[in-house]
This record gives structure tokens, sequence and C-alpha cells, in this order.
């Protein structure tokens, strides 16, 4: 569908199309299968973890890890540019379905690093800021931040 679109019946037709297409197209974004840690624990697992906080048994006595919600903060700071942005990407790629939803999952992508790099809050214990030796959370072999994947699949990317 690549080319100039003028005219209403000529736009309308591209539109239908492309919106044809996009129902039958999936965005996937995150830690997608395959990626996993040295030890072979999926990043999807730590980055949940991380995610929804978690208890922990230790030998130091039962605890619970707070909850840092990048994904959801980057949900809730982004979600109401994606449309727009997603119609600029496609008007920019004459229609291209693929080429707009690639383009994107790249923008989303870095939109998910940037959202593990801005989180501060709930702030480390500090017996963690003391063994890693500094106190970013979230950031500590920078593992999870390099794992974040985006890829556009058919149907609805089960």
């Amino acid at each position: 569908m690549a080319g100039v679109v003028k005219g209403g019946r000529a736009l309308e037709a591209h539109l239908r199309q492309a919106l044809d297409k996009l129902q039958t197209k999936t965005l996937r974004l995150g830690f997608l299968e395959g990626a996993t840690y040295p030890d072979g624990t999926p990043v999807a697992q730590i980055a949940a973890l991380n995610e929804f906080g978690r208890n922990v048994t230790a030998e130091e006595g039962d605890y619970f890890v707070l909850p840092r919600p990048f994904f959801r903060n980057m949900i809730s700071q982004n979600k109401a540019s994606w449309a727009p942005a997603l119609g600029k990407l496609l008007k920019s790629t004459g229609y291209d379905v693929d080429k707009a939803l690639a383009a994107m999952s790249l923008g989303m992508e870095d939109q998910l690093q940037d959202s593990i790099r801005q989180l501060t809050s709930p702030p480390l214990a500090p017996s963690t800021i003391a063994s890693k030796g500094f106190d970013k959370p979230l950031i500590d072999t920078s593992h999870m931040i390099n794992s974040t994947g985006s890829d556009v699949v058919d149907g609805s990317g089960e």
C-alpha cells in the first residue's frame, strides 16, 4: 500500500485495508520467550516479581519485597500517545501496517526501558544498597533492561 494517497475514496480504501490488516496483527512488548538470565531463569519471571512484589523466605526471616511497577507506569504514562503515534506512522509509511507496527514496537520498547531507568520508588533496603553498591532499583547487572523485546505477529499473539 505504499505511495501517495489522494482523494476521499482512495484514502478511505487505504484506511479500510490498513484497519483490516491491523486487526490481524498483535504487537508484543516485554520480555519475550527466550530471554533468560545466565542460570536459565526467564527474565519475564524476574520482571513480574519486581512488577508485583513478592514474599521471600530467608534465613533472616520472612519479608515482602515491595512492587516496583515499571511496566504499569509505562502504560499509564504513554498509552494516550500510542494511537496518535500509530496514525502518524501509518501515514508516513504509506499505510504499510507491518512497517508502522515495527516502528511502533521499537518506540514502545524505548518507553519500557525509560520506565525501568526512571523508577526510584520504593527505595531499596539499606542491606540491598550495601550489597549492590548503589541505590538504583531494578538495575543491577542491566540484564533485565537489556532483555526488553518486541515483535509483531499474525493473530492474537497467544
